[in-house]
C-alpha cells in the first residue's frame, strides 16, 4: 500500500508540535508549506526535529521523514503535492486562511478525475474554520467539480504551545495534553485514520466548550495577570485574586455551555478544573504577554469573550465576570503588540459608542450593549 500523504500549511510551533506530529505518528508522509523562507529552509536542511511534551508525564518524540515547500515561491511543486495528498490541514490563523486558499484550490483542481477525495481540515481557533476556508477555496476554484474532489470538515484543536526558546531551532516544547476533534458528517461512511483524533457527529458543543473555556480562560488569566504585573501564566493562576476572576468567568461560560448544549454540569465543572490545572503547569514557560496578545481579535464579535457574553445576555443569564474580563482586555497595552497599540489609540480618539461598534460589532439594541458601553467608558475615564 502506498504511503499516505498530508500537506500542512503553517510550519510554526503548532504545525510542528501538534498537527504535524499527530499526522506523522499516524504514518503520513508530511509536507510543510509556509511563506517564511528561513523556516522552510531550516526544515529542508533538517532530517528531524524533536517535540518535548512537558507536564506530569513528560516525553520526547522525534519527527522524521518530512519535506517543506515555500508556498509563495514553489507554487507548482505545492500544487503537485496537494494533487496527490490524502489530507490537507492548516494552522495559520483564521485570518490567514484566505491567503492559503488559492494554493489549496489549485492543488485540488489538479487532482486526477476519479481519485479519492482529499480531506481538507482547518485547525484554527475559530468556530467552523474549515467552512471559512472552503468558502475561500471556492472563490478561486477553476471548475465545477470541487465537491467530487475534496471533503471539507470542521475541527476543534486544543494544545498549549508557548513561545519557544530562541535557541531551540526546529524543536518544539508543548504541554502533554491535546485534543483534536473532527466532525464525521462530511465524510459519510469513512474518514481518515488519524490515531489521537476524536471523531464526533456534532462539533459545535466541542468548539464552544473549548473556545469558551480554554481560550476565554487563558486570555482572562493573561489580561488580569498583566494588570497585576505578573509575567508567567502559571504565576498568574497562583495569585488568588487573578484565579478568582478566572473562575468567575469560567463559571459564566460553563452555565452557557450547560444551558445551550445540554452538557452535564458536573462534566463541565470537571473540564474547567482540568483546564485550570493545565494553565498552572509550572513546566510550561508561557507568558501573559503571549497569551494576551492581539486584543482586537480576542474582543471581536465571534471570539472568546463577546460571543459567550452576548449569548448569555440574550438568554437573560449573568455575564458580569465576562464584562470585567473585557474591561481588562481594554487595558492590555504592551507597546510591542500592534493590536494593543491600535486599541489604545482607538480608545483615546473615538467615542465610547464608536469603540463598542468597531471593536465588538454589537449593535446598540443588543442586551449586551449597555455593559460593553460601560466597560469602554470606564476605561476611557482612566
Amino acid at each position: 500500500m502506498a504511503e499516505m500523504k498530508a500537506v500542512h500549511f503553517g510550519a510554526g510551533n503548532i504545525g510542528r508540535g501538534f498537527v504535524g506530529l499527530l499526522l506523522h505518528n499516524a504514518g503520513y508522509e508530511l509536507v510543510f508549506a509556509d511563506v517564511a523562507e528561513a523556516l522552510i529552509q531550516r526544515l529542508k536542511d533538517a532530517d528531524s526535529y524533536v517535540v518535548h511534551e512537558v507536564g506530569e508525564n513528560p516525553r520526547t518524540q522525534e519527527v522524521r521523514g518530512f519535506s517543506a515547500l515555500n508556498s509563495a515561491a514553489e507554487a507548482e511543486a505545492l500544487t503537485a503535492e496537494i494533487a496527490s495528498a490524502d489530507v490537507v490541514t492548516t494552522a495559520v490563523g483564521a485570518h490567514i486562511l484566505r491567503f492559503v486558499a488559492p494554493a489549496i484550490a489549485a492543488g485540488i483542481a489538479a487532482r486526477p478525475a476519479g481519485a479519492p477525495k482529499v480531506a481538507v481540515m482547518a485547525c484554527e481557533n475559530a468556530i467552523n474554520g474549515t467552512d471559512i476556508l472552503a468558502g475561500e477555496v471556492l472563490k478561486s476554484y477553476v471548475g465545477d467539480d470541487l465537491d467530487a474532489k475534496a471533503v471539507f470538515a470542521n475541527t476543534a484543536v486544543d494544545r498549549i504551545v508557548p513561545n519557544q526558546d530562541p535557541d531551540a531551532g526546529l524543536d518544539v516544547t508543548v504541554e502533554t495534553f491535546y485534543e483534536w476533534v473532527i466532525e464525521t458528517g462530511p465524510f459519510g461512511g469513512g474518514h481518515p485514520d488519524i490515531p489521537g483524533v476524536t471523531w464526533v457527529p456534532d462539533l459545535e458543543p466541542y468548539i464552544e466548550r473549548k473556545l469558551f473555556t480554554v481560550n476565554t480562560g487563558h486570555a482572562t488569566s493573561a489580561w488580569f495577570g498583566y494588570a497585576a504585573g505578573i509575567e508567567k501564566i502559571s504565576d498568574a493562576l497562583a495569585d488568588a485574586e487573578v484565579a478568582a476572576k478566572v473562575r468567575a468567568v469560567l463559571g459564566e461560560t460553563a452555565s452557557l455551555i450547560v444551558a445551550k448544549h445540554g452538557v452535564d454540569a458536573s462534566t463541565q465543572a470537571a473540564y474547567v478544573e482540568k483546564i485550570l490545572t493545565r494553565f498552572a503547569n509550572p513546566y510550561l514557560p508561557d507568558t501573559t504577554l503571549r497569551v494576551g496578545r492581539a486584543p482586537l481579535r480576542k474582543l471581536s464579535r465571534n471570539d472568546r469573550f463577546v460571543s459567550p457574553a452576548a449569548q448569555l445576555a440574550e438568554r437573560g443569564m449573568g455575564h458580569a465576570a465576562l464584562l470585567d474580563a473585557i474591561g481588562a482586555g481594554l487595558r492590555f497595552d504592551p507597546a510591542d503588540d500592534p493590536e494593543a497599540v491600535e486599541l489604545q489609540q482607538l480608545l483615546g480618539s473615538a467615542s465610547a459608542p464608536d469603540v463598542v461598534e468597531k471593536v465588538t460589532g454589537i449593535p446598540s439594541d443588543h442586551p449586551l450593549y449597555p455593559g460593553l458601553l460601560a466597560a469602554v467608558e470606564a476605561r476611557q475615564a482612566g
